[in-house]
C-alpha cells in the first residue's frame, strides 16, 4: 500500500494530487492547484494548474465540513487524516475535485451562504461532486475564470435556498435471499390467490 499524507495524497513525489495553500496571515486569501505530476514520465516538466483562489473569511467557512468529511471516508479505508495547517496541505486527486466543487460554488458567495453550501456539498455523493468537478474544469477550471458556465452554476445550485439537516447516512437494507428450502413454489401462488 502507498504511503499517504495529510487528506491522502501520495507521498511519493511526481503524482497527481491537489494541495491548498494557506498563507500564514490570517486575511490573506487561500488557493487550490491541481499539480498533474510528471504522468508517468519524469523526463517531462511537472504542472500544475491553480483552480481557485478564495476569500480567507469563506475558506473559514466550508473548510471544517470539508476536513470531517474527507477524515470520516480516509477512516474508513484505515488512512491516516489530515488537518488545514498553514502552507501547504496535499489531498488525494479525487478529494481535491471535491473540494474544488465547493471552493468554486463559494467563491462569490456571502459567508452566510457558504453554510448552506457546505450543507448541500455534503448532501452530495462523491461520485456527484466529480462529476460537476469534471464539467466545470473543462470549461471554466481555472482561477482566472470566475462566474461563467457549470462555475456560476455551481454558485446558483448550492447557495440556494435554506439551511437543510441531513441525517446520518444509512445503507441500504439488503434482501435476504431465500434459501432452497424457502423457494415459493407454483403452488403456494395458488394457495394465496396470486393466480
Amino acid at each position: 500500500m502507498n504511503q499517504t499524507i495529510d487528506f491522502g495524497a501520495p507521498e511519493k513525489f511526481g503524482l497527481h494530487h491537489f494541495y491548498v495553500e494557506i498563507p500564514p496571515s490570517p486575511r490573506d486569501a487561500i488557493s487550490i492547484y491541481e499539480d498533474f505530476g510528471f504522468d508517468g514520465d519524469e523526463s517531462k516538466r511537472e504542472t500544475k494548474e491553480c483552480r481557485v483562489v478564495l476569500a480567507r473569511e469563506l475558506w473559514t467557512k466550508i473548510r471544517d465540513e470539508a476536513r470531517r468529511d474527507f477524515n470520516a471516508r480516509l477512516k474508513a479505508k484505515k488512512m491516516s487524516t489530515g488537518s488545514w495547517n498553514t502552507g501547504m496541505v496535499k489531498l488525494d486527486r479525487f478529494l481535491g475535485r471535491e473540494l474544488c466543487v465547493m471552493a468554486w460554488a463559494a467563491e462569490h458567495a456571502t459567508p452566510e451562504e457558504c453554510l448552506i453550501i457546505a450543507q448541500k456539498w455534503q448532501a452530495l455523493r462523491p461520485e456527484e461532486r466529480w462529476w460537476l468537478y469534471t464539467k466545470t474544469a473543462s470549461e471554466a477550471g481555472k482561477a482566472s475564470e470566475t462566474n461563467r458556465g457549470w462555475r456560476k452554476a455551481l454558485y446558483c445550485s448550492l447557495s440556494d435556498g435554506k439551511s437543510i439537516k441531513l441525517g446520518p447516512k444509512t445503507m441500504p437494507k439488503r434482501k435476504k435471499k431465500k434459501t432452497e428450502s424457502n423457494q415459493e413454489t407454483l403452488f403456494d401462488f395458488i394457495e394465496r390467490g396470486d393466480i
